[in-house]
């Protein structure tokens, strides 16, 4: 019987949070039509604001279906203070999938719109390809060290690449989002690398940092720690509410002036300063998260 009405939760979670996000996503195609017919910086802008206004009420709606269906079991630690019309850095420990609706739901209204990086792959996803398109939530194919050094090139290209697509951030505060570890946590992943963390994968900063050579308004890192209470990752565990008992621990970092304004592909010592600043917030993040588990 428990296992029935469980898996009554997950479905009826499923179809009001696809049915929210074609209301949504279907709004902000329309009202994006003309972006492509009028070419004017001023009016791109415009509509970058209200297609964000339209992005978080569509966030809102998600946060309202999880406390119909899983209850009022996030708990937010926050003891910080944001602005709305300021530019942010934001970063994550990454488990599960579901990491995307939790975040999303603990930053609504408190940050401006987050933004997350998406891979290429993922580009035939509709509500992948729409906020792409509406919210410039923008694609970026990194290659793998590997084909760099077999092709050298590529990372000029992955460099320029997400250049190009942080530009489009600047039409309106935004909150640009990465998930550091590169990968969702797992085990096997951390017995892999050896990481010197008890909770987390090695940071990977080199998307971080390009992000913020190519945007100087940005002040301010934004840290989120996520701990579920249960072991459970997958999708069918969280439309389920199995991963509805979560806390996140919300810390913010004023960004060194050293690390402002600088090329991460062509200055070394940027590269070596940017990494020494996140491994510094990962060894007390690491000790946060073992703290949150309690």
């Amino acid at each position: 019987m428990v296992k029935v009405k469980s898996s009554l939760i997950g479905l009826i979670t499923f179809i009001l949070i696809v049915i929210e996000l074609t209301i949504g996503f279907g709004i902000l195609a329309i009202v994006n039509i003309p972006r492509a017919l009028i070419p004017i910086r001023l009016f791109k802008i415009s509509l970058a604001k209200f297609s964000n206004f339209i992005g978080d009420l569509t966030v809102y709606g998600l946060k309202l279906i999880m406390l119909l269906m899983h209850g009022n079991n996030i708990k937010v630690i926050n003891n910080e203070t944001f602005e709305r019309d300021e530019w942010y850095m934001a970063m994550s420990n990454h488990q599960s999938w579901a990491d995307i609706f939790v975040l999303l739901v603990a930053a609504n209204y408190k940050l401006p719109l987050l933004k997350f990086f998406m891979k290429q792959e993922l580009w035939w996803i509709p509500f992948v390809f729409v906020a792409n398109k509406t919210l410039n939530m923008p694609f970026v194919n990194r290659h793998s060290k590997e084909a760099i050094r077999k092709d050298p090139s590529l990372r000029t290209k992955d460099y320029e690449n997400t250049i190009k697509a942080c530009k489009r951030f600047m039409r309106s505060p935004s909150t640009i989002f990465s998930y550091a570890e590169g990968t969702r946590y797992t085990k096997e992943k951390h017995s892999d690398q050896q990481s010197p963390y008890n909770n987390l994968l090695i940071p990977k900063i080199g998307g971080m940092a390009t992000a913020l050579s190519a945007m100087p308004k940005i002040k301010t890192l934004v840290d989120y720690s996520v701990v579920y209470k249960t072991e459970k990752r997958n999708a069918w565990s969280f439309l389920c509410g199995d991963m509805s008992e979560v806390k996140i621990l919300v810390k913010k970092y004023e960004i060194p002036e050293k690390l402002k304004e600088k090329n991460y592909l062509r200055d070394d010592q940027y590269r070596e300063d940017f990494k020494m600043w996140i491994e510094d917030i990962w060894q007390q993040k690491d000790i946060n998260i073992e703290k949150l588990k309690l």
